[in-house]
């Protein structure tokens, strides 16, 4: 466990480094391979396929998607000493792990808030979150921005963390490909309502304990007693209201510790859609943003020393 433990570190520090690769990341590849199985299996246009069939196809997909990757993985670990192994999990955690390129993505979008280039923090916007964003103000961009920070913490940092610690770099790295199936093909559209349903089923199974690590993360993290406590009422009370059985505790917990109120609602197709209360106190603004971060740079920390110290006194 210690060299697990150098191993997340390692990946942690190339993070901070070179953040996300620019160029040929290996996401790009499997989301061509993604696409093909798609194409191959998605029979949503033919109406004789029925809903079994579909729900089927999807998991047939999914499993093709991800057995050969996790295959290789565990041929090339077995092949290489133990040394070698370090620095090999290190390299694989540190493309699971998002944590740089959001806070470069966020920052971003405060910058252009703090100059009141509303267009631009919309466009920037757009590219974390799967929201309509051409509609929003500044107020909404921001409250958009801090849901999106907390959200994606949980999936892009602590959710990666978590499953190496537990089940090794083919944890983290199962992880990383089912949230990136889910996020391909869990749409609640014709075309993937049924085939994306076992990787969004299994993207949920996945994150269930990770989320709720991070949700205790923040209330922990809050700045003060009080407000962890207001963290809490905020997970424990609106939650359940969320549509996300993994994003309401996170972002509910965290917009409690940082005391705003999240968005009250978001355009998809054209349309808005109101959400359930999430946070209390004063509406997020773009500061708001910055706070996002800090407090899960502080969660990250908290849950270092919390994984140092286990795995020093076991």
């Amino acid at each position: 466990m210690i060299l697990s433990f150098f191993s997340l570190l390692l990946a942690l520090a190339l993070d901070y480094r070179f953040a996300e690769p620019k160029k040929y990341h290996p996401l790009v590849g499997f989301g061509r391979y993604v696409n093909f199985l798609q194409k191959t299996f998605n029979r949503s246009n033919n109406a004789a396929v029925d809903v079994r069939t579909q729900f089927i196809n999807g998991g047939l997909a999914c499993l093709l998607a991800i057995i050969p990757i996790l295959g290789a993985i565990i041929i090339v670990q077995h092949s290489m000493p133990a040394i070698i192994n370090v620095f090999i999990d290190a390299g694989l955690l540190y493309l699971c792990i998002g944590w740089s390129s959001l806070q470069q993505h966020a920052r971003a979008i405060f910058t252009e808030l703090n100059i009141n280039q509303i267009d631009l923090a919309r466009t920037k916007l757009s590219w974390i979150v799967s929201r309509e964003t051409d509609q929003l103000d500044g107020t909404q961009i921001a409250q958009a921005s801090v849901e999106s920070v907390l959200e994606n913490s949980s999936d892009a940092l602590f959710a990666s963390l978590f499953w190496f610690m537990v089940a090794g770099i083919e944890g983290a790295v199962l992880h990383r490909l089912i949230n990136t199936l889910d996020a391909m093909w869990g749409y609640k559209t014709p075309q993937y309502l049924y085939f994306g349903r076992f990787a969004a089923y299994f993207d949920d199974v996945l994150n269930f304990i990770p989320a709720r690590l991070t949700a205790y993360g923040f209330v922990f993290c809050a700045h003060s007693v009080e407000q962890g406590k207001k963290a809490l009422k905020c997970w424990r009370t609106q939650a359940k209201q969320c549509s996300s059985p993994n994003g309401g505790p996170v972002m509910t917990a965290g917009a409690g510790a940082l005391n705003v109120r999240l968005s009250e609602g978001s355009y998809y197709h054209g349309e808005w859609q109101e959400k359930p209360l999430m946070g209390c106190g004063d509406v997020a603004q773009a500061h708001s943003i910055v706070e996002a971060l800090a407090l899960v740079q502080k969660t990250l920390y908290f849950w270092l020393f919390s994984i140092g110290g286990i795995v020093f006194v076991l």
